[in-house]
């Protein structure tokens, strides 16, 4: 199980930091910090990460982590539920620790998703991981208003 888990943290790590760099190569081509191109913007945005989600089915059936597709949707829900939560933390301008936080969050996610598609996992360490994940964004919305209340 470990070895799965830590496969599935590598090629989300790497699907990570490839997403990364595809989406600021994607902002620049774009070109505009007006409002009229929010729209082509999270277009593009929505279709490069469903064409790496794609290709993350792929990439985890060829490294053995099967069921590839589920663990891919976990792990694009997973991630949902970081990117949410991580509204919380404070924003930095060094593009090297968003590189570094996007690879880890990609990787988390996959860590997360190998775990709770494992067959061989109890059902109330699933349950419970399901649990802390939902409880993540309200538990960071709470931190957000602890430090800078209304």
């Amino acid at each position: 199980m470990a070895g799965r888990m830590g496969r599935a943290a590598a090629v989300c790590a790497v699907l990570g930091v490839l997403w990364w760099a595809t989406v600021r190569v994607a902002w620049l081509g774009v070109g505009c910090a007006d409002w009229g191109c929010l729209a082509p913007s999270v277009g593009l945005l929505v279709v490069i990460s469903l064409v790496l989600l794609a290709g993350a089915v792929r990439v985890l059936e060829r490294v053995d982590v099967r069921p590839a597709r589920r663990v891919a949707l976990v792990a694009a829900g997973a991630l949902v539920v970081f990117r949410l939560a991580g509204e919380a933390l404070p924003s930095w301008t060094s593009q090297w620790a968003d590189l570094a936080a996007a690879g880890a969050a990609f990787a988390g996610a996959g860590v997360v998703a190998a775990f709770v598609t494992e067959s061989r996992v109890h059902r109330g360490w699933r349950v419970a991981a399901a649990l802390t994940l939902v409880a993540l964004p309200p538990l960071a919305l709470a931190l957000t208003l602890a430090r800078s209340p209304l």
